[in-house]
């Protein structure tokens, strides 16, 4: 087998590179500019929200976006730091230190590549819609509640981390509200809420950032009473010196601390960024590779750490901003990151100006749009279950933690599907005649005279655990007379479990010791498999696996006929 044949890493930077002309590099040069221009207050903006300088977040955007292009498995995605791990982010630096969250962010980058590398990109699609939701609007609250100091101005430090004791600091200090800082706020959401409504293609942030600034540069400069916090003075003069790359501090006792941390980093990159390349695929008609560009955030996260930096995802809004520009290959992506580095490289100093207030808006009207209300909405007119994991996958993500809300939400998941195969998997029996075409689309019917003393049984479903329990259970309560023969038709049984399994052959030997035989029909060839790998056939006895009910039925019979001619003889 060739390496090829096992490892799905296809970067779609190789295949779109074939019959690239002058015409798609204007496209992309175009695209990259507006993205990079559009992620520059978010990167700023996500950075202080999580912790860290803005400075970080720039690298992160430069080089997380260049690696997610470079090496992604989706043509137009757009990679930086995001809102979706301010929470965490925050959380790991308060309990760990930036070196703490460097390391969680590596061993990130190492699941991700692993999750690729074994084709696992398709499965985390699967992960509940309603677990996605609920941490979703989740963080989305836990954003708005961090910026409510800023946009305030309450001045406040050392505020708590959680959810419920930061209100009640705030609510016990709204007296200190800046006026001045809750006009730049409110003026900048204004901005960045009606620029949209006059042209899709102008960025909201950054038309706030670059109107409210000079603003209140001015009237610093001439009313210092009213002055403003402003990056520079929270961060002082940021550097524009590129970092070099450094050695974490790994040990075993440091990654099993965060190695939970790191599982929440790994599963909310994998399925943001399938999310964002999933909505990009719809509209572009273009088809991501899962596996691809899992290994592709891998390595973005597990290099960017060395360079000081925080989790890189993709990020569907600045990926729909790429598509609706023009952008259709990746080396748009990759001008972002360039263009991103040039106003790191020249532009650093006037980043020092722009007021607090204003990035908490810019934040506030982020995490409005994360919350997805009308998502939510829709959600609770579906079934109990799924409300029921929205509600808790929720609440644990605002009162408790992002890695507590994915862990219990994912088992709580789980635990209802079980519950909802468990209640549609069925188990009938039959005795006396059985029709043959009972459940199938089959307009001709045959039945089977079933003798004395042959029960069957059928499963329809899969014959796991939670099923497994529930058939013995069946058969102990249904058993009014003891019989001859026990028929087990699994012919609508996709696959057995573990459990399954252990039930059955513990059927099996209490029914031989009790001289009853059990014969299995219409058994599926992975099933048999299984069945045959642990030795059961032999148990069962040669031939009582039959590929036919109505072979089945004729050994029982043939069995149950002998069985009574015997019990005739001796009496």
């Amino acid at each position: 087998m060739k390496l090829t044949d096992t490892i799905d890493f296809q970067p779609k930077l190789l295949s779109t590179m074939r019959g690239y002309s002058m015409s798609h590099f204007k496209d992309d040069l175009v695209a990259g500019i507006v993205v990079g221009i559009v992620a520059l207050p978010l990167a700023i903006a996500f950075a202080i929200a999580s912790g860290v300088s803005p400075t970080v977040g720039l690298i992160t955007a430069i080089i997380g976006g260049f690696i997610v292009s470079a090496f992604g498995g989706n043509s137009v995605q757009i990679g930086g730091p995001t809102g979706a791990f301010i929470v965490i982010v925050y959380g790991i630096i308060a309990t760990h230190g930036i070196g703490g969250l460097a390391i969680a962010t590596f061993m990130a980058g190492l699941i991700l590549i692993m999750l690729g590398l074994f084709r696992l990109g398709t499965v985390i699609k699967f992960i509940p819609y309603p677990i996605v939701v609920g941490f979703t609007a989740g963080i989305a609250l836990t954003i708005f509640s961090t910026q409510i100091n800023d946009f305030f101005g309450l001045g406040l430090k050392d505020l708590p981390g959680e959810f419920l004791p930061k209100w009640g600091v705030y609510f016990r200090n709204f007296d200190k509200v800046s006026w001045p800082a809750l006009a730049v706020g409110l003026v900048s959401i204004l901005i960045i809420t009606l620029i949209p409504r006059m042209s899709k293609r102008l960025p909201g942030a950054l038309i706030a950032i670059l109107v409210v600034t000079p603003l209140v540069a001015v009237l610093s400069h001439y009313y210092p009473e009213m002055a403003i916090e402003t990056i520079g003075d929270r961060f002082g003069q940021l550097s524009t010196d590129l970092p070099m790359p450094h050695s974490l501090d790994l040990s075993m006792a440091t990654i099993n601390a965060l190695l939970p941390s790191a599982f929440t980093i790994a599963i909310l990159g994998a399925i943001e960024s399938l999310l964002s390349a999933t909505v990009a695929d719809g509209v572009t008609g273009s088809r991501t590779n899962s596996n691809t560009e899992l290994i592709g955030q891998g390595i973005a996260n597990a290099v960017v750490p060395l360079f000081g930096g925080i989790p890189v995802t993709g990020a569907i809004a600045r990926t729909m901003t790429n598509i609706t520009n023009g952008g259709r290959t990746p080396v748009a992506g990759m001008v972002h990151a360039i263009v991103l580095l040039l106003i790191f490289l020249f532009l650093m100093p006037l980043i020092n100006y722009v007021p607090m207030a204003c990035l908490a808006a810019v934040l506030i009207v982020v995490s409005y749009n994360m919350s997805g209300w009308r998502t939510v909405k829709a959600i609770f007119s579906n079934p109990k279950s799924d409300i029921s994991v929205l509600v808790v996958t929720f609440i644990l993500t605002v009162i408790f933690d992002l890695t507590i809300a994915i862990e219990i939400g994912l088992l709580l998941a789980i635990v209802l599907f079980l519950r909802r195969v468990m209640e549609n998997t069925q188990i009938k029996v039959y005795s006396e005649q059985l029709d043959v075409a009972e459940g199938t689309e089959a307009s001709t019917h045959e039945v089977l005279d079933v003798a004395h003393g042959v029960e069957v049984y059928e499963i329809d479903g899969p014959f796991f655990f939670g099923v497994a329990t529930k058939f013995d259970d069946l058969m102990r309560s249904s058993m009014a007379e003891k019989p001859l023969v026990r028929i087990i038709r699994m012919r609508k049984v996709p696959f057995i479990d573990s459990t399954g399994l252990h039930n059955l052959e513990i059927l099996v030997h209490s029914s031989h010791d009790e001289g009853i035989d059990v014969v299995l029909s219409g058994v599926k060839d992975n099933v048999r498999a299984v069945i045959e790998h642990a030795g059961l056939d032999k148990a069962l006895g040669e031939g009582h696996i039959c590929d036919h009910i109505s072979k089945a039925v004729k050994m029982a019979n043939a069995i149950a006929e002998r069985r009574r001619a015997e019990r005739s003889n001796v009496k």
